[in-house]
């Protein structure tokens, strides 16, 4: 139990760097708001968490004695991505020098059991086979999560208003995932050879992608109050035909330190052939940012 407190805090507190992620390290209070040391630089390191919702679609290869995959559907609310956590850590950092910005953002999620549901089994050279409800007896779902995005930017505009950025770089999706299941079928494999598909088991596979990024950033002051709103997007291809990723929201600022609530979503979509062919995670983020 203390364990799972921890756990909670732990999330809450990385929830709230993910909304300041968005909304700091990768919104982050650059230009026309925070200003720069003696030495002409300015940092910024943000812990948040994110309250989100995580949809996988995956799928993951048979045995080789079958031949084929298996296609599965996750939907992860947030309670129950919160009570199958094992770990997660989430962190954004920013370094400006006058117009010009690195930013990186990094989340870890490792997740175990989650409910998932087994769609259909695809054995190489016939027609899928779906997978009914009524066979499903049960499926969880198992992810090692690991997304790093790291950009550099330059400010296009600014002034007491705030701040437009330009961004360029990569981000970074790691991912072993895995199925276990039970079904109350057996399947017989379209090799010949006597093997069998169901019952009690488990599939598995890993991704890793990495996609080239462009978008743009910044945020707009809310006059002299400390308030502000940041904004965020990005979009790029490369290992997924597509990965993009925006945020928004409202936070407050005072001198070194500050703190925003951002929604974020940030997808990435692959062909159908592939282990991931959709992973999207969304929802409202908690951040703390220091400045110094």
């Amino acid at each position: 139990m203390l364990s799972r407190v921890v756990m909670m805090t732990a999330l809450a507190g990385l929830l709230s760097g993910g909304a300041m992620s968005g909304a700091q390290a990768q919104q982050p209070t650059s230009s026309g708001q925070q200003a720069a040391s003696s030495s002409g630089w300015t940092f910024n390191i943000a812990p948040y968490g994110w309250f989100a919702n995580v949809n996988v679609t995956s799928n993951l290869p048979l045995p080789p004695a079958l031949g084929g995959t298996v296609t599965t559907d996750s939907s992860i609310g947030f309670g129950n991505l919160l009570s199958h956590l094992n770990f997660a850590a989430m962190v954004a950092a920013d370094a400006q020098y006058d117009r010009f910005s690195a930013l990186t953002d990094f989340m870890y999620l490792n997740v175990g059991g989650a409910a998932s549901d087994i769609r259909s089994v695809n054995f190489f050279g016939l027609s899928p086979i779906p997978i009914s409800g009524a066979v499903r007896k049960s499926a969880g779902i198992n992810l090692n999560t690991k997304i790093w995005t790291l950009a550099g930017g330059y400010t296009i505009v600014q002034g007491d208003w705030g701040n437009f950025d330009v961004i360029a770089g990569f981000r970074y999706l790691g991912i072993p995932i895995s199925v276990d299941y039970s079904l109350g079928l057996t399947l017989t494999g379209a090799r010949g050879n006597g093997a069998t598909f169901g019952g009690i088991g488990n599939v598995s596979g890993t991704a890793n992608i990495w996609n080239g990024i462009g978008g743009f950033r910044g945020r707009i002051r809310l006059g002299d109050t400390g308030l502000f709103i940041p904004y965020y997007f990005d979009a790029g291809a490369g290992g997924s035909n597509l990965t993009w990723q925006i945020a928004s929201g409202i936070g407050y600022q005072t001198g070194w330190a500050g703190g925003s609530l951002t929604y974020r979503y940030l997808s990435f979509e692959q062909g159908s052939s592939a282990v991931i062919q959709h992973l999207s995670v969304k929802g409202p983020m908690l951040m703390a940012n220091f400045t110094f």
